[in-house]
């Protein structure tokens, strides 16, 4: 798995699954870090400044810098 680093610009890995998520509308999301008492799962913010909280950080991927 790709560790994603922390502050960093992330979206969906897997785009056809997108609309399952709450944020498809809020993408790209800023990974703030992986949750203490729950290993692998994310804190995200979106554009919006609403925040998501409890997913699956190997579900996304850093957006290049071309994307940027």
């Amino acid at each position: 798995m790709d560790k994603i680093r922390e502050k960093s610009l992330v979206t969906i890995k897997d785009t056809a699954k997108l609309e399952e998520y709450p944020f498809a509308n809020d993408l790209p999301l800023v990974f703030l870090g992986e949750i203490v008492n729950m290993p692998e799962h994310g804190i995200f913010t979106g554009k919006s400044g609403k925040s998501y909280f409890g997913f699956h950080i190997w579900n996304f991927r850093e957006l290049t810098e071309d994307e940027i």
